[in-house]
Formats: structure tokens, sequence, C-alpha cells
């Protein structure tokens, strides 16, 4: 049964299942973005969507899997708060059918030390997790990280960046292998235009993080390990073929 402190605590533990769904957004709220709460708890996701919407982001919720992703392709999140044990489908399956229509950011809710359940979210495209029980200014704060990541800045003449079968196209947006385009998550897509900008400089997990996450960032530094091992497995390469490891210091582009 789910703990649900008072507001003093703004702590939130582990779940359990209600079958209940409601959707609802708040509309009115001068957003800094869109944000959407599934959470199959309404308290739980009622408390989230109200500490969101008072730090000024527009807030949707759900509490399946499938109002999940029909909530999503209506209203258009830019980032998705993600339960992972969800009714009706969960909360892995939910992040990996968002991943065919939406780039947004996701951020998984995971049970606490349970390495599986964090690296079946990452692997299912997620971008971020958070452990439960969590605070709830700890979740704003993330969703607020997520949303002021540094997007490259491309000038309209750049050329696209090449590393032998690989194209990187910043200004498009776009990665290619072979000719052949490659789907990314945003945070794929980050994590591989930061190596590419200095393809002969070794980036240091912490340093990959303060690019593409936020200076701000806590957690375990190994999700860059995760989001590393599904780029170079999305690009279809031998180890060290385009992204070297440098043992003792972190990650490299491959020469041109």
């Amino acid at each position: 049964m789910r703990t649900i402190r008072p507001p003093s605590g703004f702590y939130v533990g582990t779940a359990g299942h209600t079958g209940i769904m409601v959707i609802s957004a708040d509309r009115d709220a001068s957003s800094a973005g869109r944000v959407l709460v599934v959470d199959d708890e309404k308290p739980l996701a009622q408390m989230v969507a109200t500490y969101l919407s008072r730090a000024g982001y527009a807030v949707a919720q759900a509490h399946t899997g499938p109002a999940a992703l029909e909530t999503a392709r209506t209203e258009h999140p830019d980032v998705v708060v993600l339960d992972l044990g969800l009714p009706g489908l969960d909360g892995v399956e939910v992040c990996r059918r968002l991943r065919a229509f939406s780039e947004c950011y996701v951020l998984m809710l995971t049970a606490r030390g349970d390495e599986e359940d964090k690296l079946a979210g990452l692997a299912a495209g997620a971008d971020d997790y958070i452990t439960k029980p969590f605070s709830v200014r700890e979740l704003v704060a993330r969703v607020a990280a997520v949303l002021r990541r540094p997007r490259p800045t491309v000038a309209p003449a750049e050329p696209a960046r090449v590393f032998g079968d690989l194209v990187i196209d910043l200004t498009a947006h776009e990665v290619r292998v072979g000719g052949d385009p490659v789907a990314l998550t945003r945070t794929e897509f980050d994590l591989l235009a930061a190596l590419s900008a200095r393809p002969h400089q070794a980036f240091s997990r912490r340093q990959l993080i303060d690019i593409v996450w936020d200076p701000a960032w806590v957690g375990d530094e190994r999700i860059v390990d995760v989001h590393i091992g599904h780029l170079r497995r999305k690009l279809g390469e031998e180890p060290t073929a385009h992204i070297d490891t440098v043992r003792g210091v972190g990650y490299r582009m491959g020469a041109r």
C-alpha cells in the first residue's frame, strides 16, 4: 500500500493498484512546459500534479497504461512522469510505444534499489529515473532539469558531421548509418551530439551529465553507460567502431 505523507514532508512511497483511471489537465496554468503524470494511485498523481502546477507547468494526469498513451497523443507533453506499475500496460511497454510517436522526455518512477526496473525503463527509452520513496520537490527539480537541457545550437550552413558511414545532421536532428535513418531518443541524440562536437576529446561521465542532463543532476552516473550502450546497439556497431571507451576516463568519438 502506498504511503503519502503530509505536504510538510513532501515524500511519497511505493505503489499499489486502484484500477481507477482519471484524466485531468490544468489548462489555465502559466506554463513553462507540459507535463503528463502517469500513476495508478490518484492521490499520489494529484499531489505531484499540484506541485508541478504550482511550479508553472500545465499538467495532465492518466492512471492506466492505455490512458497514458491516449493522453500523450492529445496533450503532446514535453515531459512524462511515468510509474512502472500500471494497469492495462506496464510503464515499460507504455514507454516503448510512446517512443514510436513522441520525443518527449520520460522520467521513470522505479522501486528503490531495483536495478532491473531502472535498466528496463532506460532500455525502453526513458531519459532518467527517480526511485521511490521520493521527494516531490526533487521530482519537480528533475522535471525542471530536463526541460532546461541545453539543445545543440547549429548554424544553418554547418555541414553534417561524418564518421565513416555514420552521419549526424544536427540541423535536421537526424542520424543515418550507411544511408539508413536511425531512431534515437532525445537523450541518445544529445549524447551523440556532445561527443561528436569534440571527436578527439575524452569525456568523463560527469562531463556528459553536465552537458546532456544538467550540472545540478544528482544520481548514479552509470546512467551514462546505459545510454551509451543503447546508442551503440542502435548504431549497429561493433565496440569502439564510432564511440570509444577510454579506460579510467569515459568516452570519445572515433576519428572522422
